[in-house]
């Protein structure tokens, strides 16, 4: 599968005033700058850097340097705060290395924000939660529609609006999908129940049993037709419940066996008689 690159939405705010054409012009904004000058940004989204995956990283830098430049802001203390590309900067330290190439541009406190959110969206290794949580920001602090986010980051509108829904799960399932235990696909399919009693019941069975997501859709599916099935028995019952009393209600009454006969809220109300007396006196009754 072929890596993504940048999104659109993205270039765009790392481009100068005008937009960066070629090579050979973004190359000149290229500087080469010392690792010890330069800082993390505090208000990062991204919280968790994967140690194993960060020293892969370091040793691929060691062999070929850093192919593609971070993007930094200068301070008024001379320090650079990085607004991408944290994650190759911490292996450049890991490689030891003492400068590290950086493109330096100007950033006003929003677009920093967004840019650092984009950017880490458009990670491969970020888990589902992460990527719902960033999107969800992106939404909420800069009012952006789910149209306006899948431009940014280069993903359908349903798969953003799909990751989104994550966040309704309860925080220990979150917490399986953050751990690598669940997928998103796991997730998906126990979005479907409503209960969050069953939905963490049934995130323990796929982790016990190993179900795949195909067989996690499919034992949800049954789980939601028995639901169904015994909701519909239950009304079943109650109706029957009550047509029983009226019945007897009615038998009492009229002093004759009432039978009600129910299909589909029609049917028909069986009132027999025994001789033309009693007909005459079950009718004087009825039109009392």
């Amino acid at each position: 599968m072929a890596k993504r690159g940048l999104g659109r939405g993205l270039d765009a705010l790392l481009s100068a005033e005008s937009v960066v054409e070629t090579t050979t012009e973004r190359e000149k904004d290229v500087k080469i700058i010392k690792i010890t000058q330069i800082e993390p940004n505090k208000t990062q989204p991204r919280s968790d850097f994967d140690e194993e995956k960060l020293n892969s990283l370091a040793d691929s830098i060691l062999e070929y340097g850093v192919l593609q430049p971070i993007v930094v802001k200068l301070n008024s203390n001379g320090f650079y705060t990085i607004i991408a590309g944290e994650r190759r900067w911490r292996a450049a330290r890991i490689a030891k290395l003492k400068e590290i190439p950086a493109i330096v541009k100007s950033f006003d406190e929003k677009s920093e924000k967004e840019v650092a959110l984009i950017e880490n969206l458009q990670r491969e290794n970020l888990n589902a939660v992460e990527e719902a949580l960033g999107i969800k920001e992106l939404m909420d602090v800069y009012g952006l529609t789910q149209e306006d986010v899948s431009k940014k980051i280069g993903k359908s509108r349903s798969a953003v609006a799909n990751s989104v829904r994550l966040l309704n799960l309860p925080d220990s399932i979150k917490a399986f999908i953050k751990d690598g235990v669940l997928s998103m696909g796991h997730a998906r399919s126990i979005l479907a129940l409503e209960n969050e009693n069953l939905m963490n019941m049934v995130a323990e069975k796929i982790i016990q049993e190993d179900f795949s997501v195909r067989q996690t859709e499919n034992y949800i599916k049954s789980l939601l037709v028995e639901k169904k099935t015994k909701t519909v028995s239950k009304a079943e019952e109650e109706l029957i419940r009550y047509i029983k009393s009226l019945e007897e209600s009615l038998s009492s009454d009229l002093g004759t066996k009432i039978r009600i006969v129910n299909k589909k809220n029609k049917g028909k109300i069986e009132i027999p008689y025994s001789s033309a007396e009693d007909f005459e006196r079950i009718i004087q009754l009825i039109k009392k």
